[in-house]
């Protein structure tokens, strides 16, 4: 039988290293797996996190290995390409930094064994990804383990392959379940024993054949009917030689149907399943991607407390252990390549290599229901028909190894809904920031009407949308002002346009978690986006996760707003409290403010602002309480000020039907005054940029910059160019704005 060991303590590291040594080096570091070295400087800022190749060596005496007659290494990852010697023999290499891989080390033992893997994370042009928003953190991340064979065994090694795909086909109360398995060194005394076991262990259905596959049948079926009902089978098939078993692997599936309809969304066993949910980065303080199992468990209770019942995997295969969690919870599942940003000609292989390992190792669960093609792809290059033709040869090949699961496209909002791109995958989804990256939070909702009503026959769905939150507070929060409020404001807006649009397939918030992207500098703390509805330690939810949990959720709670916004200068102070309960009553120092009811979950009170309150809602037999203070001015410690830009929002005048500062580049543009005005002032005083993720500029990335500004204000495009200009010559542009009329409706 096989036998796995871990090999996870021990091994000897050093950055730099392009070689393997010819010995275990005792001046080297010694670590445990999993481990990056990309902890503390990919989470920094100034984008800078080293990128190259380290070298990890462990001895391995013969004298320890279980007893087998094959041996073969199992990488569940190495970011993001390794080379692993065993003894100075090279033996394989691997590229793509999120998927398993398994190395036959057999015919490279002696009795004393040097293990090298040189882990390479440095920049190239045809391993993915190499532009993208987060941090691509280098090391054996996910651990590594021994597997021990037979000669005969059941075949683990191709793409990852677990050892057998499970396809169940329902008809009612009734399953047919489809197992197929692969036999390496087998010969005519060979059988194979198939078998499904319930929930409890038990076994259900049996048979045994010769054959490399078999059809056993559930009569009746207990469905996977996500949260509410998340019922697992067990399949299990052992090769015999007579009675003796020499080798057996198993899987867990469901049985579950589902359908993407273009008009009533997601169907989930023919009933209506509305998919609202969040997407996921991996990475953790201090350890970046080289996780626990208890990070992963930390992370889907989370996500079920916010009532989430769908997460998009982003943007990459992430580990198995948090698939299965998914398939345990009941969570619907986008899983995706890291096929992102910047199309690269010479990425095509990798492209599918990638494809075909995530598919091939993550077929039998039944959390995923889409393959993910590619994302925001159109970013930096226009469509051609390279790019195209990839994004064919994907789907081609997901549909070839998967024809039970649709594909899916996550589209940067720049890419026009006429793209032939878009025709390519079965379900599209966008990703769209309407409200923070320019234009209005309520611009969201009839930009998807307006994709639905051109294309009614392809499902459409939210795959992005987000807002920036840190500890920054503002009773008069605006785009851009990085503060909790703002946060909040955007994501109620778009929870009453999302979640009254039966026809959006799923909706996906940007990001569950805040995460690592070195490179940025946004917010006041470089390194990091602040988008997630948690903080990267996962201690704080910020005030926008309780809105979802309004909404979402059936755990009765209630919840008061602006726990961290304790100084306030307002007064009256617009209090906010969440709850899924019907009534919310609110009390100040003991004295009731009265009850409210409110259809949108979100209720809002006056609460008058002298000296210390104490604020207590009660809702039911829920009890949220906060404090806050009078202050005659401003916190300064809730105030983000950038650098080179010292114009308040208060400060910035307006007239009605006249331009100002807050208006956007777009709108400017049809006043040909108000255009000029801003383009001299202005733009033409902008520092010439790179690429969005630091690319040296081209033709396109500048057609497509411009694009995207005209939905930024005139203040918010100053503050992310980190233009340095005075406070006076910004009010002398807007007071000149303030005499530029408007074009009448």
């Amino acid at each position: 039988m096989r036998t796995i060991v871990s090999l996870n303590r021990k091994w000897a590291f050093r950055k730099g290293v392009s070689a393997p040594p010819e010995a275990l080096c005792p001046e080297w570091d010694f670590v445990s797996l999993p481990h990056t070295w990309n902890g503390i400087d990919g989470q920094d800022g100034g984008g800078d996190f080293w990128r190259g190749t380290a070298c990890y060596v462990k001895e391995l005496s013969k004298a320890e290995l279980p007893a087998g007659e094959k041996y073969l290494l199992d990488f569940p990852a190495v970011n993001a390409s390794a080379d692993v010697y065993v003894n100075g023999r090279h033996l394989c290499r691997h590229d793509g930094g999120y998927s398993d891989f398994k190395v036959d080390i057999t015919g490279a033992l002696q009795d004393k064994n040097l293990i090298c893997v040189l882990a390479d994370n440095s920049r190239n042009d045809r391993v993915y990804p190499q532009s993208a928003d987060f941090t691509f953190y280098g090391g054996l991340y996910r651990g590594v383990n021994l597997i021990a064979l037979p000669a005969a065994h059941i075949n683990t090694e191709t793409d990852g392959f677990p050892g057998l795909h499970v396809t169940p086909e329902l008809d009612g109360d009734k399953a047919d379940v489809k197992i197929e398995t692969k036999v390496v060194n087998g010969d005519a005394g060979l059988t194979l024993r198939y078998a499904i076991l319930d929930a409890e262990g038990k076994t259900v259905a049996e048979t045994e054949t010769e054959a490399a596959e078999a059809a056993l049948t559930l009569n009746p079926v207990h469905r996977w009917h996500g949260k509410k009902d998340p019922y697992l089978y067990t399949a299990k098939v052992t090769l015999l030689k007579g009675q003796e078993e020499l080798d057996s692997v198993s899987a867990r599936f469901g049985c579950r149907e589902y359908s993407i309809d273009p008009e009533k969304g997601f169907i989930l066993n023919g009933e209506s399943y509305p998919l609202r949910g969040v997407c996921r980065h991996q990475d953790r303080p201090g350890i970046g991607n080289a996780l626990l199992p208890c990070h992963h468990e930390e992370d889907i209770a989370l996500i079920l407390e916010v009532g989430a019942n769908t997460i998009r995997l982003a943007h990459y295969q992430q580990a198995q252990y948090m698939y299965d969690l998914c398939d345990e919870k009941g969570l619907v599942i986008w899983a995706e390549i890291p096929y992102i940003s910047a199309h690269m000609p010479n990425g095509r292989e990798n492209t599918v290599s990638q494809m075909r390992e995530l598919i091939t190792q993550n077929y039998n669960h039944p959390s995923i229901v889409v393959w993910g093609l590619s994302n925001e792809i159109t970013m930096m290059t226009s469509t051609d028909e390279d790019m195209l033709e990839n994004h064919r040869i994907l789907n081609e090949l997901a549909h070839r190894l998967d024809p039970t699961r649709p594909t899916v496209l996550a589209c940067v909002s720049m890419c026009s809904i006429d793209d032939p791109i878009v025709r390519i995958p079965d379900v599209v989804s966008y990703n769209l920031y309407f409200g923070w990256y320019g234009g209005k939070p309520d611009m969201t909702g009839p930009w998807l009407d307006t994709f639905h009503e051109k294309y009614p026959e392809t499902p459409i769905g939210l795959s992005e949308y987000g807002a920036e939150a840190l500890n920054w507070h503002n009773g008069r929060p605006h785009q851009g002002d990085y503060s909790e409020e703002y946060q909040a404001y955007y994501h109620e807006e778009h929870i009453r346009q999302l979640f009254s649009r039966p026809y959006i397939w799923a909706t996906h918030v940007w990001n569950m978690f805040d995460f690592a992207a070195d490179a940025r500098e946004e917010g006041g703390e470089n390194g990091m986006n602040h988008k997630g509805l948690v903080t990267f330690d996962r201690k704080y939810r910020k005030d926008a996760f309780y809105a979802y949990k309004a909404w979402l959720s059936g755990e009765p709670f209630v919840h008061i707003c602006g726990r961290r916004y304790v100084d306030r200068v307002e007064n009256p102070s617009r209090v906010t409290v969440y709850s899924n309960q019907p009534e919310v009553e609110l009390f100040r120092n003991g004295e009731s403010l009265g009850k409210k009811t409110a259809e949108d979950h979100f209720f809002r009170f006056d609460v008058p602002n002298g000296g210390e309150s104490r604020l207590t809602a009660v809702a039911g037999d829920c009890r949220d309480e906060i404090l806050i203070r009078h202050a005659d001015a401003p916190n300064p410690a809730y105030v983000f000020e950038e650098k080179g830009v010292i114009l308040s929002w208060q400060e910035i005048s307006e007239e009605e039907g006249f331009y100002s500062l807050n208006d956007t580049l777009g709108d400017i543009a049809l006043n040909p005054d108000a255009a000029e005005l801003v383009q001299r002032e202005i733009l033409d005083r902008m520092p010439k940029r790179q690429g969005i993720f630091g690319e040296p500029p081209n033709e396109e990335a500048e057609k497509r910059r411009k694009e995207i500004q005209k939905t930024f204000t005139v203040i918010r495009m100053v503050r992310l160019s980190k233009m340095e200009i005075a406070k006076e010559k910004l009010l002398d542009v807007n007071r000149a704005l303030n005499g530029i009329r408007k074009p009448s409706a």
